[in-house]
This record gives C-alpha cells, structure tokens and sequence, in this order.
C-alpha cells in the first residue's frame, strides 16, 4: 500500500470522522472523543475515548480476521485512526443480543439480565431522521437496503460473529450483553465495517455484573474514560506496557 495521505473530510458522525485519501479504496476512520446518548440529545467528551475504542476495535478486528471473518480493517494510521476499505455501507444495524437489557426490555416482556437460550438477532434500520425503527425482512426488502440473500448473509455473520466474540471475551472476564453490527458491500462481497468498541457493545463485567460500556454515559454510572480504560486493560494489555 502506498504512504497514505488525508484528503477531504467525507462524513462526521456521533463519534467518528471519516476523510477521504489518495487512495481512492482507503478512508481513515477518526475515532473521537466525542459522547451522545439518546438520539444526540446528550453530549459530552470525555478524554482518551478514542483512543481506548480505536485501539479495541483494532484487536477484535484483527481477532475475527484470523478466525475468516472477512472486514473493511486495514492497518492503524496511528493510536486514534484507522484506514479501512472503502464499502458501501448497508443502512441496517444488526444486534445480536445474548443477554436482555436496555430497548428489548422496554418494548416486550423481558426482565433485564434474562439470558435468552439462543442469541436473538433483531436488525434496525440506520435513519436518524426516523428514528432507527426496527426492521423484519420483508420491510428491509420494500424499502430496497438489502435483497434477502443479503438479509440471510449479514444474520449469518452476525451469529458467527457472536460466537467468536463472545468465547473471546469470556477468557477476559468480559460477558457481551448485545452489540451493532455494521456490514458493506465490497466487490460483491459483504464484508464487516464501521467499529466494534465500548460505543457499540454492552459489556457486563462476568463476576460483577457491573456496566463497562456507554451506558455508564447514558445513565451517569460513573466515570467513562475510566470505565473505558477497563475494558481496554482487558482487551489489549499490551498498550499499557
């Protein structure tokens, strides 16, 4: 790959920007420090957050690609950006959840902290302007996101996904409570995108159950940045050292 250079700023999100480079199949992906909650409506910054996200996300990345799980990760620019691949991102949020907590106890009749016997994968359209409605296969095809080949494939990565992770983190005292799943198209391949940190996951320490993700943000649990650097001691040691 050839030195890469920063072009043009191409989107801002809640919690990362995405520029452009000179390659034009590479982005950089900025992991900021930058907080919401709530559909935006709670903000805040909170110091090394992206750096401990961007530096997670690189080794559950670099993890599920040893096990074939095919993703748009590249390399680390540096601690806080990482060049990926260029994919035309798929507008449905996939959550596998192996543990009831947060929307799924509000909307049916599960009491938090109920284990379900097999993950339940639930899929969310990504609209901000609607609201991240959640989605079944039929609505996902009429609104013309995804064929149902395409449905079929990212539940079935979603699953493998799960399982790696969650065999993975357990070893790290860690229990993945739920979690989004991002997926793009990339010559013709569907291939894992966007992040996979504590912005993203609901993790639960196994011996506690104590709250080590953006809810202790949501909810005012304490503090993030330590909270975060937890998970971060967990996953990858070796930036302590």
């Amino acid at each position: 790959m050839p030195e890469i250079e920063i072009k043009d700023e191409l989107y801002s999100g809640k919690a990362k920007t995405i520029y452009n480079t000179n390659d034009p199949d590479v982005m950089v992906s900025h992991f900021r420090d930058s907080l919401t909650a709530f559909d935006g409506k709670k903000k805040s910054e909170a110091e090394k957050k992206g750096y401990y996200n961007a530096q997670i996300s690189k080794k559950l990345f670099e993890m599920l690609e040893d096990a074939g799980i095919k993703t748009h990760y590249l390399g680390m620019l540096d601690d806080e950006r990482m060049l990926v691949q260029r994919v035309e991102i798929i507008l449905i949020e996939v959550i596998p959840r192996n543990i009831a907590a947060g929307s799924i106890t509000r909307k049916y009749p599960f009491e938090e902290g109920f284990r379900f016997k097999e993950p339940v994968v639930v899929m969310d359209y990504k609209s901000d302007e609607h609201g991240d409605p959640m989605l079944n296969d039929d609505i996902a095809v009429a609104l013309g996101v995804a064929t149902r080949e395409e449905i079929a494939k990212v539940k079935e990565l979603a699953l493998k996904i799960n399982e790696l992770l969650t065999t993975y983190l357990e070893k790290q005292g860690l229990l993945l409570v739920d979690f989004k799943l991002e997926f793009g198209r990339r010559n013709g391949e569907i291939v894992l995108a966007d992040e996979i940190s504590c912005d993203t996951c609901r993790f639960w320490d196994a011996g506690t159950g104590e709250s080590l993700d953006k809810d202790v943000f949501r909810f005012d649990k304490g503090d993030v940045t330590g909270t975060y650097e937890k998970v971060a001691r967990r996953i990858v040691p070796e930036i302590f050292e």
